[in-house]
């Protein structure tokens, strides 16, 4: 080959070399001004565990995976036949204890009664043993009897005071047992779907034990993770876009509801190989409430998408990244 034709061949290829660095740079070139900031994600919902305070047998397990269940309602019964026995035995213990401290009462008052006597009779021995028509024998006995008149009253009293006790005692003891009863009974304790069911009735659940798992659809955000550079020029409560990768038709709009404030390595299930060497942070953008609670059954978590915010509050959304959903 002559040196000419070696220049024309490494123009050409010099040519195809620049050609491919632009189509690079154009193909990898994010289509949104410099101040908007994406990461990939993946939606996720407030958690909650409905877990037994007191272990037992569940009798029913009333709603099913999937299942929208409102704030109060009742899901799980546990066998509360035993219990239900000791409360059935408590409330004997209180009418017991009532009969008591009426029976005592009774008895302080017929003491009462012998005091009264026995004073009277003791107030005449001693007149009349003053003017010469009584002994000091007589006296004696007479003051022997009031001290055990009033040693009676004292003790009756004092039963009247145990019996009052007892029926203190059995009246706590039925509000513990009615506590009990009432906690056996396993309510949502806020609107949400049934995520997992994790025992059936004939299961034996011990205290503490995990018996359904429920997600909370008015709390639902997609965590992203952003480089430092971004994190910083972010505040609580800017505004946020999520495109969901099953509907990118749709721009749902969304707010920073949490920065981490601890940096982290990006894990291996979001980001791509070469930004998981980098240290970001932890972000969460939450998607209104009223807006969920419109397209409630809709909603999944574990969608995967991508987030967009703002490093610059003043600057305008661009048209792509303007708010659309479904009508």
């Amino acid at each position: 080959m002559t040196k000419r034709t070696w220049i024309l061949a490494g123009v050409g290829v010099l040519a195809l070399a620049v050609a491919a660095y632009v189509g690079w740079r154009e193909f990898n070139r994010s289509p949104y001004p410099d101040w908007i900031v994406s990461s990939n994600g993946r939606l996720e919902a407030e958690q909650v565990d409905i877990t037994s305070k007191y272990p037992g047998r569940i009798a029913q397990v009333l709603v099913e995976e999937g299942q929208m269940v409102d704030a109060g309602a009742v899901v799980v019964r546990l066998d509360a036949a035993e219990t239900e026995a000791q409360l059935r035995a408590a409330e004997a213990q209180v009418r017991r204890a009532t009969q008591a401290i009426d029976e005592a009462e009774h008895a302080v008052t017929l003491r009462a009664s012998v005091l009264t006597l026995a004073k009277q009779e003791l107030a005449r021995t001693a007149d009349l043993h003053e003017k010469g028509y009584a002994t000091g024998e007589t006296l004696d006995q007479r003051r022997a009897a009031t001290d055990a008149a009033e040693a009676a009253v004292a003790a009756g009293v004092s039963s009247v005071g145990e019996a009052k006790a007892a029926l203190e005692a059995a009246q706590a003891d039925v509000v513990r047992l009615k506590a009990v009863l009432a906690d056996m009974v396993l309510t949502a304790p806020r609107r949400g779907r049934i995520q997992y069911k994790l025992m059936q009735a004939g299961e034996v659940a011990g205290a503490g034990s995990r018996i359904l798992t429920l997600i909370d659809l008015a709390d639902v955000y997609l965590t992203v993770f952003l480089p430092a550079d971004a994190v910083g020029r972010l505040a609580v409560g800017d505004e946020a876009r999520i495109i969901l990768d099953p509907v990118p038709q749709y721009v749902v709009p969304a707010s920073v509801s949490f920065v981490a404030a601890d940096a982290q390595f990006t894990p291996k299930s979001v980001e791509t190989a070469e930004e998981r060497e980098k240290l970001t942070f932890r972000v969460k953008l939450r998607i209104p409430s009223e807006l969920l609670q419109k397209f409630e059954s809709q909603v999944k978590t574990g969608v995967r998408g991508l987030g967009f915010v703002r490093t610059r509050s003043d600057r305008p959304w661009p048209d792509a990244l303007q708010t659309r959903l479904p009508q």
